[in-house]
């Protein structure tokens, strides 16, 4: 049997134990130990630096369609930087009986991009997108808090073919927005789409992949932080960087609660940002289980429903500071099983950081400073490893059932009706059109009903395996696994 490593006393080495034998009273579990300063520091950035481009992301994309100038938009940044930093610390040091206390970061979740941009496409007074979008995702958080305990017994309707469905859908959504960086700041410019905007693109793209395959380590680990940086100093000879939103940010600044004006609560972008909740809250109920076993810490049913409130009450706080729903960051569990340093204070450490970052203007502004068409250049990285990221899922999703083949294929295309026929929903109402036209939204609502069909009613839980892969326009195969087979 593999020996397990005995716990230690905090800030000394793990030492192994061959006995295998429960840890002497008084050591520490390697989540709660407390690295020395400078390690603590130095990881702390590390986990920064791997979560930032992903946190900077929802507010630029969706600040850039609400028409914010520069300065709102370094605004706007800063405050979903300062209440990452908050949603980080409740999970990762807790209060009560809300955090997993798990390293776990916590930022803006991509998978409220869509439904905001739907609420802000809707909007007629793009003053009021924001306040409707903070009204509901007020509401959805204090939902999911009283929630979360019967979500975490609810666990089972949300199997991988459904979360994969889901986060493929998030990825797939979101690449428009990165073609539409890629042709420069503004749509209606004679040279919007023109040879250099495109030529910017493509070369941050190429620098962010050969810092992926060239180097490693910290390095690999903030490729697409590097390549936003490299590609912003290529563009400075194009005349297409305006350092001004450095120049006129202030040092020192706090984000002034309700800055874009008090909450408005909408039915539909209610109903729409409950789901992206669900969405949420599944995702980081598959993250919680594998981060603990990760960590050595499995993460029961009491740990989830403590990281589900941390989810859902900083989510809940976020828009009073003007951010948007939070949610955990798979990439940051990537980085804790790569370096192998479990400490929670760590992860905490990194989130004094953002909250440091949302308090300076000033580093908030350096992002307003990439150009459009190097953000898009990295975009189509960043946004399709979201989409790998749910294939991934979905390979392990036992798409050997042809029941399963059925429920990722209708809902994958149910989600992709908004980008491949942005004009199917306009005879209906406008606002049920807030909710059709989120395609993750209607994808996840369609993936759970489907395998709540074909999984947990009748005999669908028994369902055949597909023998053979599916022909492009073949039917599913009728020659089956006898079930004695199949069960071995």
């Amino acid at each position: 049997m593999a020996s397990k490593p005995r716990f230690t006393k905090q800030g000394t080495t793990p030492t192994p134990d061959p006995e295998g034998a429960p840890p002497p009273e008084g050591t520490l579990h390697p989540v709660d130990e407390k690295l020395p300063p400078l390690k603590m520091a130095t990881t702390g950035l590390q986990h920064v630096a791997a979560m930032y481009a992903g946190v900077v992301a929802p507010p630029l994309i969706v600040g850039a369609a609400v028409g914010l100038s520069a300065k709102e938009l370094t605004f706007l940044t800063g405050a979903c930087l300062f209440t990452a930093g908050l949603a980080t610390f409740l999970q990762t040091l807790g209060i009560w009986k809300i955090g997993a206390r798990l390293p776990f970061v916590n930022g803006v979740t991509f998978a409220g991009v869509a439904p905001m941009l739907a609420v802000v496409d809707s909007t007629k007074d793009k003053d009021d997108a924001l306040p409707i979008i903070f009204g509901a995702v007020i509401v959805a958080g204090l939902l999911g808090f009283i929630a979360a305990p019967f979500f975490s017994k609810m666990v089972r309707f949300f199997p991988p073919v459904v979360t994969g469905t889901v986060i493929t859908l998030i990825g797939i959504s979101l690449m428009p927005v990165a073609f539409g960086w890629m042709q420069g700041p503004n749509p209606a410019a004679g040279d919007y789409g023109s040879t250099k905007y495109l030529s910017l693109a493509g070369a941050t793209l190429v620098i962010v992949l050969l810092l992926r395959r060239f180097t490693r380590g910290f390095v690999k680990q903030i490729a697409v932080l590097l390549g936003l940086v490299i590609g912003t100093l290529v563009a400075i000879p194009f005349d297409v960087t305006d350092f001004g939103p450095v120049a006129d940010a202030d040092v020192v600044g706090f984000p002034t609660p309700f800055h874009f004006g008090a909450p408005q609560f909408a039915a539909a972008a209610i109903v729409s940002l409950c789901v992206v909740m669900v969405v949420s809250m599944t995702e980081s109920t598959a993250d919680m289980l594998a981060l603990g076993e990760i960590v050595d810490r499995p993460a029961d049913e009491k740990t989830i429903a403590a990281g589900l409130r941390a989810d859902t009450l900083g989510s809940a706080v976020s828009p009073l500071f003007n951010g948007f729903m939070c949610s955990a960051f798979a990439q940051n569990i990537g980085l804790v099983a790569m370096t192998k340093i479990r400490s929670r204070y760590v992860v905490a450490t990194g989130g004094g950081f953002l909250v440091l970052m949302g308090l300076c203007p000033m580093a908030a502004s350096l992002i307003a400073v990439v150009p459009r068409p190097v953000l898009g250049g990295a975009g189509v990285v960043l946004f399709g490893s979201v989409a790998a990221s749910g294939i991934q899922t979905l390979v392990k999703a036992g798409l050997e059932k042809d029941n399963n083949v059925l429920i990722v294929a209708v809902s994958l295309a149910v989600g992709l009706i908004p980008i491949s026929a942005p004009e199917f929903y306009h005879a209906f109402p406008e606002t049920a059109k807030i909710i059709l036209d989120s395609g993750i939204s209607t994808g996840c609502v369609a993936a759970v009903v489907l395998n709540l069909l074909f999984n947990h009613t009748g005999r669908g839980g028994e369902a055949d395996e597909v023998t053979a892969p599916m022909e492009p326009g073949g039917e599913i195969s009728e020659t089956r696994v006898p079930k004695q087979a199949a069960a071995h």
